[in-house]
């Protein structure tokens, strides 16, 4: 499985790049919302192809396979698996908040993960939550690389992956290397095993809101363009990004940062 989404990873950006030959590409506004987005996006035509294929896919393999599991497996187990990816996750981004020079919060997602793994059964019980360590907004190799001012580049659809930027798609290796199925198991037959649990699991997640989605949306791929764009703008940002900005400056000293 992990081989097979490196691979589909580079096929995008090979044809990402040769997009580059024929379109001109124009400075994008990163994480402008609304219609100004529309020149974050220089590769419309292809993204939308490959769009066309991850719906395919979705409908014909995995949303079928997320029905199934949720039918299956008890919502105790669900919200204990959830909760166990949720807490490798949030070792990773307390790596990242400490990459990104921000102390307060990289100490609090740590003593998170402490507390999670050491009362909560490895993370399966969500005890910080409930002594008011609540989890803060995921942080990824991306935001990292915002963080200190790399821009975003146009926006770039990925075969299964789903929404990303040039920026994003390249930090990929890094996260994949530091995924929880990759920091929870050794051999690659469970980090296979542990990719597809936590793809399912993920999928089950947004059964409610594809739903949704499908019911609204006149065109569903600006929408979630757009969407997409505009929260990786309000991560980076901390959740109050400027007005007047269309990327991130890079990251101030150390006095300066702190947590949201």
């Amino acid at each position: 499985m992990r081989r097979l989404l490196m691979v589909l990873l580079l096929a995008a950006a090979m044809l990402g790049l040769a997009g580059c030959s024929t379109v001109p590409w124009r400075k994008p506004a990163l994480e402008d919302a609304g219609p100004s987005t529309e020149r974050a996006d220089p590769w419309e035509r292809f993204n939308r192809r490959v769009f066309a294929f991850n719906e395919v896919v979705d409908a014909a393999l995995i949303k079928p396979l997320a029905l199934g599991y949720r039918a299956v497996v008890p919502e105790w187990l669900r919200t204990g698996i959830d909760n166990m990816f949720g807490n490798l996750g949030d070792a990773w981004s307390t790596v990242n908040l400490v990459l990104q020079v921000k102390p307060r919060a990289a100490l609090d997602m740590g003593m998170r993960v402490v507390t999670n793994t050491t009362f909560g059964l490895f993370g399966f019980l969500d005890v910080a939550d409930e002594v008011g360590l609540e989890r803060r907004s995921s942080e990824d190799f991306g935001q990292t690389l915002g963080r200190w001012g790399l821009k975003s580049g146009p926006y770039l659809v990925l075969p299964l992956l789903g929404p990303s930027t040039l920026r994003d798609a390249a930090s990929l290796t890094v996260d994949f290397k530091a995924s929880p199925s990759n920091l929870a198991f050794r051999e690659v037959r469970d980090q296979n095993g542990g990719t597809v649990l936590q793809l399912l699991n993920t999928r089950v997640k947004l059964l409610n809101a594809s739903r949704v989605l499908d019911d609204i949306a006149l065109d569903k791929y600006i929408l979630l363009r757009d969407a997409y764009l505009a929260r990786r703008r309000s991560l980076i940002y901390d959740g109050d990004p400027p007005e007047d900005e269309a990327e991130p400056a890079p990251a101030a000293a150390p006095a300066s940062a702190g947590a949201k």
